[in-house]
Order: C-alpha cells, then structure tokens, then sequence
C-alpha cells in the first residue's frame, strides 16, 4: 500500500484519488482551497466529448483581431500580461497546421471514447447517476457564412467517430422552441450530456473519499522537498508518489520539480439565472459567439469568454455581464435578471492537449492537468490513467501525446 500525495481537489484530482482509493492507496489531496470555487466547481456542466479539435486548429488566428475588439466579444488579453504569455502565444501559432490540428484530434478523440464508461460507474458509486442527463446539445449559427467555415470541422470530428448531424434555424427551434429566429442553422450532437450540478459532483465526491480514510488538507504547496510536499502554510506531507493535479497552477509546481509546463489560465465567465423563463432540454453551444447555455439545477447558466489576464487579476464581470446581452439574442423571452455571476480559472495548454503521465525529471511523480474546457469530460478517464501509471499496470491508452516533455 503506497502513501500518495495529489495536489489538487478539482475534478482532476479527486478522479485519480478516486481510482487511488479503488486500487487500496493511503491518500492525501492537498489543496490551496479545497472547498473553494475552482473551474470544477462552476463550469458549464457540460460533457463535451465532440470537443475534440484543436482551439489552434487552421484559420483560428485570422479571427482573433476581431474578437479582442468586439465589445461582447469572445476573448479578451490584459496587455500586462502578455510578456508572460508570448512563450505560449508562439506555441499556439506553430500547433495551427493542418498536420498538428490532425495529430491532436487523433489524440483527444482516443481520450474521450471511454468518457462515459469512466464518468457513469464513477457518478453511480458515488450516488449521483441521476444527476448525469445523456440529451444531446444543440451547436446553433445566425449566420450561414460561420455555418461554412466551420464544416471542415465538425466533418474532421466525424471521421474520428463524433456523431453530428445538420439542421436548418426551424428544425433546431423545433428541438429547444426556446431559441429565436436568429438562429439560421445547427449541427445536432446526440452524444452530448450535461450534469445538474458541477459543484455537487465535487461534494460528493470529496465526502466520499473522506468516509474511505483520504485526508484532504488546506494548503498552498510551494517545495517539493525529497519525498514530502511542503506547504506555505507549514505542513508537510510524505509520499512514495506524488500526482499534481492543480489545474492553472500545475506550471508553478511542476517548475519546482524541475519540468517546463506551458499552462495559461484561460480565465472563464459565467452567469447562472434562477427565473431564467426559458426552458431548454439540453446544452446549447453558440458556435459564432463561443458561449454556451446549460440547464442546471439551480437556473440556466450562461458561460464562455476567454479571457488572459493571468492568475492574480480582479475578475472582470464585464464579461459576464455580457454573455447574457449576447444570450437575449438567441432567447428573445429570457429574464436576465437575478442572475449569480462567477470567474475561474480553465487551465489551458496552447496545443490544446492537456498533460497526463510522468514526470521528465521524477519517476514517482505524475501529472494530470491543462484540460482547459474539458475538466469535467476528461477528468475522470485521466484519474483512470493516472492510477495505472501510478500502480505499475502501465497504460490503457498512447499517453505519449499528452508528455510533459513536449514543453522541453
């Protein structure tokens, strides 16, 4: 029985101290704020296995200019921040050709096929296989010229197994009659699901594990000392083997191992009305505008922007603020008022592929982190995979795209 330490209490973390526990480890999940309201406690909810492309992927870089000076645009950058973030602006640029967009589809398409025969055993253990709703989503255009641009997409998406079919502006308001008129066409995904509550997932989850003898400490790591973790806090935990799984953090902590991670937080908004007067089925993506609409438990949230400001900057809830003006739009009887508003923080590589394996540096060390919008639909299989690796039965899947070493 191996003593383990995994930083981080996200869904990331918590899958592999999950399949840890399966597999008989003594486990420690230590956490900045393990309560706290990280990206896996207030996404979107959705499980998104066709996302599968590249946010690189060819002609991407072309519409950039327009979206950082459109008001109620998708992404905007902290001009402060950007000597940081040019080693990954330039990785971004070189991931954009035809061959890498190729390789790291082929790649996120092998992760997500077992998405659902990790996340449903998973949920059902932990007593929410209710809370898991397997409706499809709508991916909705207003314009014809975006629904063009994108086919080469969802056909690449086809050929690696995503089922996606293509609808005119009436037969998707046939499907969520919530939706106006501005919307011209839509590309049904029947595969597409959506949780009632992110955060209750990570409760559960977390109880679970404490009723089955894991501790999960409050702390900020900042050494890895021999086999300990320190904290700044004063604690110190020993381990046989470590998993870092910190989300938007997980570049400081690898550093600190000795391992170059390109990790960005991709900062994301979201607003989550309670009387939203809407009713909706399922997800609906905003293809044109990147932002989605999800029926929770607690109202619908509206969420997306990409924002790079870094880890230490004020939430801007502008952002937020304008997702529901874009969301008026498409939902001409939506209430927008009363709604919560909410930052996080998606941890994001430039290539898209999060990083998933061992340590370049240390054998006994692992990393699990980088998955950007997909936390939620990817964590679970990667805690599967981190605990392969960490048990010794090796891995059920070509982790080789997902190395650390690719940074180096």
């Amino acid at each position: 029985m191996a003593e383990i330490v995994v930083i981080g209490a996200g869904i990331v973390g918590l899958s592999a101290a999950y399949h840890l526990v399966l597999d008989g480890h003594r486990i420690t999940v230590v956490d900045r704020d393990p309560t706290g309201d990280k990206a896996s406690l207030g996404n979107a909810g959705g499980i998104g296995i066709s996302e599968i492309v590249p946010a690189s992927a060819p002609g991407v870089l072309w519409r950039v200019p327009g979206w950082l000076f459109d008001p109620l645009g998708p992404l905007s950058l902290k001009l402060s921040h950007l000597p940081v973030l040019l080693p990954w602006l330039w990785r971004f640029v070189r991931s954009g050709t035809t061959a890498e967009t190729e390789r790291v589809t082929m790649a996120l398409a092998t992760l997500a096929r077992p998405c659902y025969d990790d996340l449903v055993p998973m949920l059902e253990t932990i007593g929410l296989s209710g809370d898991l709703h397997r409706v499809g989503a709508l991916s909705v255009y207003e314009t014809t010229k975006g629904f063009l641009r994108d086919r080469a997409e969802w056909e690449l998406k086809r050929r690696f197994g995503v089922v996606c079919e293509e609808m005119s502006g009436e037969e998707a308001r046939e499907c969520e009659p919530a939706l106006g008129p501005i919307v011209q066409h839509a590309i049904s995904i029947p595969e597409w699901a959506h949780v009632s509550d992110p955060r209750a997932i990570l409760d559960r989850l977390r109880q679970w594990l404490s009723q089955r003898g894991v501790g999960v400490e409050r702390g900020e790591v900042v050494a890895i000392e021999g086999t300990a973790v320190r904290t700044r806090e004063g604690g110190s935990w020993p381990f046989d083997a470590l998993v870092v799984a910190a989300g938007a953090w997980s570049g400081q902590i690898a550093k600190l191992i000795g391992d170059r991670a390109l990790v960005e937080s991709e900062r994301g908004y979201n607003t989550t009305l309670p009387d939203p007067q809407v009713e909706l089925r399922g997800e609906v993506i905003f293809t044109e505008r990147n932002f989605v609409a999800t029926p929770l438990a607690m109202g619908l949230r509206i969420g997306g922007a990409a924002e790079f400001a870094g880890l230490e900057t004020p939430p801007n809830f502008a952002r937020a603020k304008s997702l529901v003006a874009l969301a008026k739009r498409y939902f001409p009887r939506l209430n927008p008022h009363g709604g919560t508003e909410w930052m996080g923080h998606r941890p994001t590589t430039p290539d898209t592929l999060p990083v998933i394996g061992r340590s370049s540096k240390r054998r006994n060390i692992f990393y699990a982190f980088g998955h950007g919008h997909t936390g939620l639909t990817f964590g679970p299989t990667t805690g599967r995979l981190i605990a392969e690796l960490v048990t010794g039965r090796g891995s059920s899947l070509d982790l080789a795209p997902f190395a650390i070493s690719r940074f180096g």
